[in-house]
């Protein structure tokens, strides 16, 4: 692991995912930005002093010339160490688990997916609601048609926690260009957002109209946005995302709307999926309880009534990523429903098009 020290969130959440099906042991790290407090945060871990390493070269040389060395990096940084870290990764033969935002740029995005493709490596970004089992059953219903042609979709991602000036490890780096990059909401919640459309409907964004704002004064990124959203085949969709809005906490919702019916999820309700058609009742899908496909089956561990959430689905992610680099090995393929770095780069190029479209007033901005 690259990143994910002392009061870093994101770290031990993925280090709980890896561990949750016993498919992942944590042998190595390069926990944070010094040596000095990377090899305490090691050694707080239990990492051996001679594989908690000072800094993520280090990590990378010493983990490659090993016979027992890590298979797999989990980069769990704040963004602008990503393509960095992740380049010199695949570089060295690594498989890579890269937290999101891919990388701050285009040109970072298509020189990481090259080297990627060139490797042949297993590349996973953890856009994690792409785990949830009913995400998983609102896809393979979407996509199986059951929805009949989609016509709208609405995704929003709400948080309040921004709504002042704060400021603190995860505050800080989030609001800062230099760390975050050129977005702020668009790029911590707002590429969720985006992702988790593309996962469940597969429709193709072409355009897109934007407006970003900075609530908070003196803030340098924005804390807000709303777009309107143009598919191919005709469907429309608005996206907004904001994190000053105050009492919402985690409030992540999808409703995709077609010819013959419509689905609704919340992240805050994430073991309902609410189906409706066009002419029957009203139908609540539970995760874990009948009449749910295989994607939802295989991506649940616990009966119906015993909830699953975020920690479960990052777990799957990490899970899809180990089933593929068995199934690479024995030479066999297999079902790739985690997102890849296809998804990664295409996070990228959704945050350049909205930052384009609403420097020009809103225009409509072509992908």
């Amino acid at each position: 692991m690259v990143g994910g020290g002392k009061d870093a969130f994101i770290g031990a959440v993925h280090r709980h995912a890896a561990a949750l099906d016993g498919r992942y042991q944590l042998v190595a790290g390069a926990l944070s930005s010094t040596p000095e407090r990377s090899r305490a945060s090691g050694a707080a871990l239990g990492l051996p002093p001679e594989r908690s390493y000072g800094t993520w070269e280090e990590l990378l040389a010493g983990e490659r010339d090993r016979e027992d060395g890590a298979e797999v990096i989990s980069i769990v940084t704040p963004n602008h160490m990503h393509f960095p870290v992740a380049l010199g990764a695949v570089q060295a033969g690594f498989h890579v688990v890269c937290d999101k935002p891919l990388v701050h740029t285009m040109s970072q995005a298509q020189e990481l997916e090259a080297a990627v493709q060139a490797a042949g490596n297993v590349f996973a970004v953890t856009y994690n609601y792409s785990g949830y089992p009913l995400v998983r059953q609102a896809r393979e219903m979407v996509r199986g048609g059951q929805l009949g042609d989609i016509r709208k979709v609405i995704v929003e991602y709400h948080q309040g926690w921004l709504a002042t000036e704060q400021h603190g490890k995860q505050a800080d780096w989030r609001t800062d260009p230099s760390r975050s990059g050129p977005a702020g909401a668009l790029g911590d919640i707002g590429t969720h957002a985006e992702q988790l459309v593309s996962f469940v409907t597969g429709l193709h964004l072409q355009e897109v109209a934007a407006e970003l704002t900075r609530f908070v004064p003196g803030r340098a990124l924005d804390d807000d946005a709303s777009m309107l959203l143009r598919f191919g085949g005709g469907a429309r969709g608005l996206l907004t995302v904001s994190q000053i809005e105050i009492g919402r906490e985690n409030d992540l919702r999808l409703s995709v709307f077609g010819t013959q019916g419509s689905l609704s999820w919340r992240q805050e309700n994430p073991n309902v999926l609410v189906y409706d058609r066009l002419d029957a009742p009203r139908q609540l899908l539970t995760r874990g309880g009948p009449g749910l496909g295989t994607a939802a089956q295989q991506a649940t561990r616990l009966p119906s009534g015993h909830p699953e959430a975020f920690i479960e689905a990052f777990a799957n992610i990490y899970t899809g990523v180990a089933d593929d680099i068995w199934a690479r090995r024995s030479g066999e393929s297999s079902e790739v429903l985690y997102p890849t770095i296809r998804d990664g780069v295409q996070g990228v190029a959704f945050m350049e098009r909205v930052l384009t479209s609403a420097q020009e007033g809103g225009r409509w901005t072509a992908f």
